[in-house]
């Protein structure tokens, strides 16, 4: 099945209040809860919308953020470790 995920694309992207919502080359818009995606929860609305589409995915440069159409479509959410929140000593 992954064939026929590389060739969608995403054609567009934007934020509300809770959610991500990407809209696909084949028709389909996907929607996300911002709670997946740690730095798209915290950043700005300006933030949000500073985001770049490529065939593969989405991307913001200024929070270090990719999300790949594949990954949105098997529902999966950040997969990166959190970082501590406290200095180990």
């Amino acid at each position: 099945m992954s064939g026929t995920n590389s060739l969608v694309r995403p054609t567009k992207a934007w934020c509300d209040e809770d959610s991500l919502w990407v809209d696909l080359s084949d028709g389909r818009t996907l929607g996300a809860p911002l709670v997946w995606f740690p730095r798209l929860l915290s950043a700005t609305d300006e933030q949000r919308a500073n985001v770049r589409l490529s065939t593969r995915g989405l991307h913001w440069e200024e929070l270090d953020e990719d999300i790949s159409v594949e990954g949105l479509l098997a529902g999966r959410g950040d997969m990166t470790k959190p970082r501590p929140s406290k200095e180990v000593a």
